[in-house]
């Protein structure tokens, strides 16, 4: 009698989804080899995420207005994810001077206050340059399983 037949090989759901690579276009993205935001399946990770463009540093040592441009910037890069804010679960927020966490937190606040994904804001010793003063990162469940534009 011939052996029964082996089983289907069995890929779990998360290696079937595709992949989708979001880019700022930054130059460090090739350098260091991330990109700004990942989604798999109808899940994006946002990178960590300062207030600057090329080499400008925006609103240097603004805790305010750099967290409200942070969140801008990471707001676009969900939209080219197919996401937007309301689908953020979590935020990660690193600063410079915890002392600073009403400022940080009124703006994370002037667009999460009705959404209220988990939180975590944490003091750090420096970020990559001495005008930054908040790096932020996000965790978002968009509400389907395809990347925009139905990849």
């Amino acid at each position: 009698m011939p052996p029964p037949p082996t089983p289907p090989k069995v890929e779990s759901k998360i290696q079937m989804m595709k992949r989708q690579n979001i880019s700022s276009g930054a130059k460090w993205e090739n350098i260091v080899g991330y990109s700004r935001a990942v989604r798999v399946g109808n899940i994006i990770e946002v990178a960590g995420t300062t207030a600057s463009e090329g080499d400008k540093i925006i609103a240097a040592g603004n805790a305010y207005e750099q967290t409200k441009y942070i969140i801008q910037k990471i707001e676009r890069a969900l939209s080219e994810a197919g996401a937007t804010l309301n689908d953020v679960v979590r935020t990660r927020m690193f600063v410079t001077d915890i002392s600073k966490w009403e400022e940080i937190g009124k703006a994370h606040g002037e667009f999460f206050k009705e959404i209220k994904p988990a939180a975590t804001m944490v003091e750090v010793n420096a970020l990559i340059h001495p005008d930054l003063v908040v790096e932020m990162e996000v965790t978002a469940i968009a509400p389907s399983n395809s990347p925009k534009g139905g990849e």
